[in-house]
């Protein structure tokens, strides 16, 4: 058996990262809400398809492409996101207005776990408003002035100009 000979990692730039501490902060509070899914008898159904099946509780039957738009998702991950919600028996699709589209419909399974989970989204904006009152500074702010330096001069800009 030959050894694996691990190169010197001191110039991976992936070991250095701003960003991955928000990352890993908000992949635990997705895994809280899945957890209290679980624990509330919702099966099958994860924190990211609750804004899709709120929007076709509200809205009725919609294209992939509407509800893209309207949760501020690709086509792609959209599609995706349907594919699983019709594994999990939570939607069902149909041919749309022309042959490239697909209309997406709630079943009434996905229909009757709407009630929780609107009530979810709720006591989750409650519990982040909460938890930006305990910090010192609310991290809604930070990104709307993060938004605001961005109009000025672009994330694209600032990349682009390090890169020189």
């Amino acid at each position: 058996m030959s050894a694996v000979i691990l190169d010197d990692v001191s110039d991976d730039p992936t070991e250095v990262s701003h960003w991955r501490p928000l990352k890993d902060l908000l992949d635990v509070m997705d895994a809280d809400i899945a957890q209290l899914y679980e624990q509330r008898g919702v099966h099958g159904v994860r924190p990211r398809f609750s804004m899709a099946l709120i929007k076709l509780r509200h809205r009725g039957p919609l294209t992939i492409k509407e509800l893209a738009a309207l949760t501020g998702v690709t086509h792609s991950a959209m599609s995706q996101t349907v594919s699983a919600l019709r594994a999990e028996e939570l939607v069902t699709t149909e041919p749309g207005p022309d042959a490239r589209t697909r209309r997406v419909a709630l079943t009434a399974k996905g229909d009757g776990v709407v009630p929780f989970l609107e009530a979810e989204w709720r006591a989750t904006e409650q519990a982040v408003a909460e938890l930006e009152s305990e910090g010192p500074y609310p991290l809604t702010a930070v990104v709307r002035d993060l938004n605001a330096a961005l109009a000025i001069r672009s994330f694209h800009d600032r990349i682009a100009e390090h890169l020189r």
